[in-house]
């Protein structure tokens, strides 16, 4: 499946206590790796639910293949996943691997998809099944046999980086044409950090669009930094303040 086109244009969310971000210009090509770089608290979560149709933006626009923000949240979220977002996809430590994969195999197919594979034969859907998983941890990179008790290792006793493409290998058993990962370099080493963005590059370059949240952007990647935005914020209410122009 192909990814989508993303652009913006002066898009911006204002909540309760201001500005979550604004002014941000986005042109993102089918198949692109996006880096939101900012810091901790500079809007860079909200930017990235804002452009996969979980919150409504306030101000701007834009638009995630055919669908126009903020109006089509709906068709947005249907082409759109998210990984690793605190609050919004956590993973249960009590769980295994393997229960958090066959549970979001079965969302999946009961909730997205049709009633013609619904009516298909059970061995053919269980096959079907099993595919979809094993292309998920393949793109993601998580490979079920080296850990500790394969598919049966709990949550709770998966390295960082395993949890990590865990939440991506989940996001990506859907198939969507838009991946969102948050934290994407959240207390990694700088090995790690670059295992995981060589991974999202691969799942860019195999066609789906990749917007990944990170404290640093890594060399060559598309970048919007909400750094920026936060601090061109920050002048232009201390010039309003002085008079100056």
């Amino acid at each position: 499946m192909s990814g989508v086109r993303i652009t913006a244009e002066g898009f911006g969310l204002k909540g309760p206590r201001g500005w979550a971000f604004r002014g941000i210009g986005v042109d993102a090509e089918p198949g692109s790796l996006l880096a939101i770089e900012g810091p901790s608290g500079s809007g860079r979560t909200s930017l990235l639910l804002a452009l996969t149709g979980r919150m409504k933006a306030t101000e701007g626009t834009a638009t995630v293949g055919t669908a126009r923000l903020p109006k089509q949240l709906a068709a947005v979220r249907h082409v759109s996943a998210l990984a690793h977002v605190t609050g919004v996809t956590d993973l249960d430590p009590a769980l295994t691997v393997g229960e958090h994969l066959r549970e979001r195999a079965l969302l999946q197919r009961r909730f997205a998809g049709s009633v013609r594979d619904l009516l298909r034969p059970r061995a053919e859907r269980a096959a079907e099944t099993e595919l979809r998983i094993d292309a998920a941890l393949t793109a993601a990179g998580l490979d079920r046999a080296s850990l500790p008790k394969g598919a049966r290792t709990a949550v709770r006793d998966l390295e960082r980086l395993e949890a990590l493409r865990l939440s991506v290998a989940l996001a990506l058993v859907g198939r969507p044409r838009l991946l969102g990962v948050d934290d994407t370099d959240l207390k990694l080493s700088e090995t790690e950090r670059s295992e995981i963005w060589s991974q999202l590059r691969s799942v860019a370059e195999a066609g789906t669009t990749v917007v990944a949240v990170c404290a640093q952007a890594p060399e060559g990647a598309a970048t919007v930094s909400t750094r920026t935005q936060e601090k061109t914020e920050e002048e232009t209410d201390a010039r309003a303040e002085t008079g100056s122009a």
